[in-house]
């Protein structure tokens, strides 16, 4: 019976540190843009002079 009741808080304290790493994340501005990274796929790359090179 004890070992379920220690599971129980461990699973919680666990929990417990994901929703902080998540709203750390969030704090932080890790949402902030989620348009632009699916789009920039779509645009070709500025041509350099060490692209030309190669």
């Amino acid at each position: 019976m004890y070992i379920i009741l220690f599971l129980i808080i461990i699973s919680l304290c666990i929990a417990l540190g994901f929703l902080l790493a998540f709203f750390w994340a969030v704090k932080d501005g890790q949402y902030e843009d989620d348009y632009t990274p699916a789009m920039r796929i779509l645009f070709e790359d500025q041509k350099t002079e060490e692209n030309d090179n190669n």
